[in-house]
Parts: structure tokens; sequence; C-alpha cells
């Protein structure tokens, strides 16, 4: 159970591996799982979310607060020198599809009176706690735009791509350079992160850098400032749109981003609290989904999601989704294969090639940090088979036990760092 962290749901592995020398042919390592009890080796899940495996949620977590600290403050395979960069926290939000109930957090309660086509009231007088159920659902549900909604999911990743493009290419003009040029100059260097809001629609927080045409190891141009960056963050935001197909039962749709987009500098000097808490704050989002705020579920659903625990409202564009992904000209956005997401089909987090280090660099460092070392010349022969996942009742109790502790480690750990002490 130690061996895998607490993995709420590890899987099962059967087989071999043998290390030999590629130039004597002496055998270095030699594992094989029918000499363990039980004949078989359990290995972490790696599920990032955090409902289904909190100790490898949390993993995935940290390994996301160095992935994105790094690309703030250099450090791994990037220099310190980044910290100096010009660097912005953006965020881009969905369209309205039509008006919702907000918490008293967000604005003020709405008394605009008068009522819609269907009868509903135009506005909602009541305060709502930040967490009350409501919050996020329609006013209306008949005047929602459900259709534009699952759509718009369908087409965030696409966006989000046309918007990048955009901020280079507005680089580009802004100081006279050919869009072609650019590349020659200057790089764009990004981590995102989705996010589902309450309304059940994803948005986008995203670091942005200005790197020299090399990459994180060279500076940008000196005309390339933070406040030139955020000009073109913010009129790209305004500005990219993405065309659905024709659909003789939808029409043609323009997708844009929400008009509440976002662009901020972050601080350049040194380890400022900014930093850490942008990387913590991404960090923290990787690790949920949709399920988390009730906005879809984490597995596939094969129907149209009537008997997922849901609201009616994300019921609803389960539905939609299900029924638009039966549409010829909508087969190649595979809309029913992504009903529990709601339509959306890009990863929670991306990143430029160029903007930090990678998952599996920080994998491998754990484990060569945990004494698995490589041996120069060797011949690794694996041979494994897919045995089966899961605890019995009584070994998930030692695991939940066990990821307790190494929570509470970490915590402790944690405190006295903060406190200027050492731990190991």
């Amino acid at each position: 159970m130690t061996a895998t962290g607490g993995c709420s749901h590890p899987v099962h592995l059967s087989g071999s591996t043998t290390t030999v020398d590629g130039t004597t042919g002496e055998i270095l390592h030699h594992y094989d799982t029918r000499d363990d009890p039980g004949e078989r080796l359990l290995v972490r899940c790696r599920n990032r979310r955090a409902d289904i495996c909190p100790a490898c949620s949390r993993l995935h977590a940290g390994d996301t607060h160095h992935l994105v600290r790094v690309g703030l403050l250099g450090g791994k395979s990037v220099p310190d020198s980044v910290r100096h960069r010009p660097r912005l926290f953006v965020t881009l939000t969905a369209p309205s599809f039509g008006p919702v109930h907000r918490s008293s957090e967000l604005s003020r309660p709405r008394r605009d009176g008068g009522t819609c086509e269907h009868g509903r009231p135009l506005g909602c007088g009541l305060v709502h706690a930040p967490d009350a159920p409501s919050v996020g659902q329609p006013l209306c549900l008949a005047c929602y735009d459900y259709t534009a909604h699952v759509l718009w999911h369908a087409h965030a990743s696409k966006l989000w791509d046309r918007f990048v493009i955009d901020v280079r290419r507005r680089l580009a003009s802004s100081v006279g350079l050919a869009q072609s040029r650019f590349r020659r100059h200057a790089r764009l260097s990004f981590a995102r992160v989705a996010e589902y809001q309450r309304r059940a629609a994803v948005h986008v927080h995203a670091v942005v850098r200005l790197d020299g045409p090399t990459g994180p190891g060279d500076g940008p141009p000196a005309s390339g400032t933070a406040e030139l960056l955020i000009d073109a963050v913010r009129a790209s935001a305004r500005r990219v749109l993405v065309r659905t197909p024709y659909s003789p039962a939808v029409g043609e749709l323009n997708l844009r981003w929400g008009a509440q987009a976002d662009a901020r500098p972050l601080r350049t000097d040194g380890d400022g609290p900014d930093d850490d808490a942008v990387a913590a704050y991404v960090a923290k989002y990787v690790t949920k989904g949709a399920s988390d705020i009730g906005a879809g579920t984490d597995y596939r659903l094969s129907s149209r999601g009537e008997s997922a625990p849901v609201s009616e409202h994300v019921r609803t564009l389960m539905r939609t989704c299900w029924r638009l992904g039966g549409l010829p000209e909508y087969e190649p956005l595979r809309l029913r294969a992504w009903v529990h997401t709601l339509g959306y089909r890009g990863h929670i987090l991306t990143k430029s090639r160029a903007y930090s280090t990678t998952y599996a660099a920080l994998r491998a460092q754990r484990a060569h940090h945990q004494g698995h070392t490589d041996t120069p010349n060797a011949i690794t022969e694996r041979n494994w088979r897919y045995v089966g996942s899961g605890h019995t009742p009584g070994a998930a109790l030692i695991a939940a036990g066990v990821a307790e502790d190494l929570a509470e480690s970490r915590r402790l750990c944690l405190e006295r760092r903060q406190e200027g002490e050492w731990c190991r």
C-alpha cells in the first residue's frame, strides 16, 4: 500500500522485467511477480480527479504546480531569467447563452421586472449564497441556447488555437513585422487549464509568457513588453471567432469568447506570492472534473444521460449533445462520445512545448530520487499484462489510512518549511 502511495484504485499487473548489460550480456536486474505473494504488482492508477483517487490526484496536482511554477520562475531545464520576461495571467470565459441565477458574490440581485415569452421572470430578486443549488441555473430553460452552449464546447479548443495565432499576429503587426517573421524575433509560450463554471460552461485560465525566438533560454526583443502583450491578448479575445459547420437544423453559428476577458501582468521581482499563487490556482483546478460542480460525469455515457445524477440544466445539455451528435454534419465532432463532458473535447491542461518541463520528465526525476537509476548500455526487456484493478474492502481501508498519513506528513512538512525549518 505504501509503494502505491495509498492509491484508491491501483492497477494489477503480472509479468517480469529483465535488465542486461548490452556489452557483456550480464543480467543486472530481474524481477518477476511469480516471486511475490499474490503474484501481481500494484501500480498507481494516476487518475487526476480528486473524487476518484485523492492520493494520485494530490501527486498530479503537485506535478502541475511544479510544471506551471517552472515556467514562471525557472528551474529544471528552464533558466531563472524567465521570471523577468513579460508574463500574464489570462482568463477567457464562455459567452452568455442565456440569463442564469448568480451568487451574491458575483453581482447584485437583479430586479429587472417583466417576463420572457414563456412567462418566466427576466430577473431574479433573491440573494443566493455562492454554493446554492440554483446558482448557474437558467432563469428560463426554454430561453436558454443549449445548442450554442454544446457547439461552443465542441469548438473551444479550436477557439483557443485561433486565439494564440491571432495574438502572435498582433504582436508582429504592432512592431511592424510581417506575420511570417514573428518566429524569428519572439516566441509565445503558455500553459492553460480549463475549468467548469457553475453554469456548466468551460472557461480558461492561462499563463502566457513572451520569449525570444529560441524559447526560454532567449530573451524577447526590447519592443516586447507586458503592455504590448496585454493589448494583443485583449484585442484577440474580442476578435477571434470560429464558425460551426452549416446545418439545415441549426444553421451556421459564429462562436466567440465571452465579454469577461482578463489579462493581468505577473510580478517580475523574484519569488513573489503572485507566482506561487497562480501555480497553486492552476494545480487546484487540474484535479477537478465536471462532476465536482454537477456539470457532467467522470465516465462516458452510452445514452443521453437520463439517469445521470445531475441537474435538469445539465441533463438538457446532455440531451442536446446526444441529439446534435446524431446529425451527419456534426459527426466529426463526436458529440455522443463526449456527452459526459457536455461536448467539451479538450484536455484539462495543455501547454506549448517551450513553456517548461513535462510530466514525463517530472515522473522520471521522482523515480530517480526514489532510487531508480538508468544504467548506460543497459537493455531492458519488459513483459507485462493487465490482470485487474482496485482493492478488497479490507485493503481499501488500509490504503485510505496510508493516503491520510502521507497527506498529514506533507502538511507538517509544509508548515516546517514556512517556519524556515528543514524537512526530510
